[in-house]
């Protein structure tokens, strides 16, 4: 299907009830993989962390990482699951190269996790629970490069690499229920789900959640149903064939996919076509999908308990023992920083939502006012990171930098105009706001006989604007400020000047 044969997504929307399943993996940072020694040090040269047990190799036998066990644990307790007295792991039977051993060490009917939920902030401040099915360990795949195709994927390469340095790394897999009730903004609460759980797993200190390094991904599945009136009666409503969209790895992918998804099943069901239970890919150029391959069940794994593994049954002393372990949580630091900073609802939404909570908090620690930082990372530092199309942490500027030219300011060596030409230097990479000022001369110009000499040049270029003032028209002093401001390029304390005009002048 092309993506001009896409239905148009409101008419989708009042024809059908999307229904969706999110699942995110998770890859823990554990120093070493989940059932060997072999390190997991992101970006070593390929196969050079590897050993018998990752590669499965005949005779290797597994043990099971007690530190990925503890951390799957405080993540079960922080989406509110119950933490399962015994659970156990099975053999996910499949072939592809990326599994050496042609079977992936998981967990099927014995979680670790089960029963817990997420609520989750939309960006107008709608609170939308997510129920969660389950969360279970696993090993992570190797990771295949397919060479010579323009995409990226196998489809047209002229050959395959396989780095097995991740096969073996810990996994979590959170897997949702059925998200009903979304609607119009399945698309929204797809993506503000998978942010709170990133922000989640980030704050346990569990992961470092990079979606661009693949250390944590999302599945997304969808399926449509008939739209009835009653919305009790929708729910009765059977699911439709669900499509799942694989490894889309980042939020604005997340959301375009589902709305992609929508538009495309919707076209199908209305053409009377049926809608083909497989998983896709998500294109990043055509913002769209493609079919991969057929996937009716999970029987298709052919799940049978590992054998070489005995069970995990955490006692509870312990599991209560790192409930005590757990951080503030996101939602509950959110509500404390809002009445610390003063900060309005909309103003902490919008904080949150530009990704701004955490260099505003960190600006704070450093120094400056909770006002003030925000004012620079959701104003001139927000409108760079937009224009250069990058998000605000990567832009090159530390909240230290902003508690630096908070100084400044409050210090009186430069205006807040100037401040803008300093944090101008800073983003160019010129170095710290100091070394800013310094390098381009742009402290206040203070001394009095400099301003007076350029009051001076003023009055005599503008002699009708002086009389006026001597006339008692003080409000002519503007013209006479600006133009020493002109001829500071800028450094002059307004005030300053304004004061000396009107004494010079009587």
């Amino acid at each position: 299907m092309n993506v001009s044969d896409l239905a148009p997504f409101d008419q989708a929307i009042a024809e059908f009830d999307p229904v969706m399943g999110i699942e995110v993996h998770v890859e823990l940072n554990t120093r070493t993989k989940m059932f060997c020694s072999c390190v997991t040090a992101f970006g070593a040269p390929p196969n050079s962390q590897v050993c018998p047990v990752c590669l499965g190799l005949p005779g290797a036998m597994p043990a099971v990482n007690h530190q990925a066990v503890a951390s799957a644990i405080r993540l079960g307790l922080a989406l509110n699951c119950r933490i399962a007295e015994r659970c156990t792991f099975a053999r996910k039977n499949y072939f592809y190269p990326d599994v050496s051993k042609d079977y992936q060490i998981s967990q099927y009917e014995d979680p670790i996790d089960r029963d817990g939920f997420l609520d989750v902030e939309l960006a107008d401040g709608t609170v939308f629970r997510v129920a969660i099915e389950r969360a279970h360990m696993e090993e992570d795949a190797a990771k295949n490069t397919h060479v010579g195709s323009a995409s990226g994927r196998i489809q047209g390469a002229d050959y395959s690499l396989v780095d097995y340095n991740r096969g073996g790394v810990p996994l979590i897999e959170i897997v949702t229920k059925p998200i009903e009730g979304a609607g119009a903004r399945a698309g929204e609460v797809a993506r503000a789900y998978v942010a709170a759980i990133r922000e989640l797993v980030i704050a346990l200190g569990i992961s470092d959640a990079r979606m661009d390094q693949g250390s944590l991904r999302a599945d997304v599945n969808l399926s449509l149903r008939p739209r009835v009136a009653d919305p009790v009666a929708q729910s009765a409503v059977p699911f439709g064939k669900r499509s799942e969209t694989k490894n889309v790895n980042s939020l604005r992918a997340i959301e375009k996919s589902v709305r992609h998804e929508i538009r495309r099943q919707a076209a199908l069901l209305a053409a009377g076509l049926p809608v083909t239970q497989e998983t896709r890919h998500w294109h990043e150029d055509s913002e769209s999908t493609s079919p991969g391959r057929s996937k009716e069940q999970a029987e298709d794994y052919r799940y049978f308990p590992e054998p070489d593994l005995l069970p995990i049954e955490p006692s509870r002393a312990w599991v209560e023992e790192l409930r005590l372990t757990l951080p503030e949580l996101p939602a509950a630091r959110r509500s404390r920083l809002q009445a610390e900073w003063g900060f309005t609802d909309l103003e902490m939404r919008d904080a949150v939502n530009a990704g701004a909570l955490d260099l505003i908090g960190a600006s704070v620690v450093a120094g400056a006012s909770p006002a003030g930082a925000r004012k620079w990372w959701m104003g001139e530092l927000a409108r760079t990171a937009n224009e250069r199309g990058v998000e605000l942490a990567q832009l090159p500027v530390a909240p230290a930098d902003i508690a630096s030219l908070e100084r400044l300011i409050a210090s009186g060596r430069i205006s807040d105009k100037l401040a803008r030409q300093v944090l101008e230097g800073v983003l160019a990479g010129e170095g710290p706001p100091e070394d800013v000022v310094a390098a381009r001369g742009l402290a206040v110009v203070s001394d009095d006989a400099v301003l007076l000499a350029a009051i001076d040049q003023a009055l005599a270029a503008q002699p009708d604007v002086a009389q006026k003032i001597r006339d008692g028209k003080v409000a002519a002093a503007g013209a006479i400020v600006g133009a020493v401001m002109k001829a500071t390029r800028g450094q002059a304390d307004a005030a300053r000047v304004r004061e000396l005009i009107l004494k010079q002048l009587g």
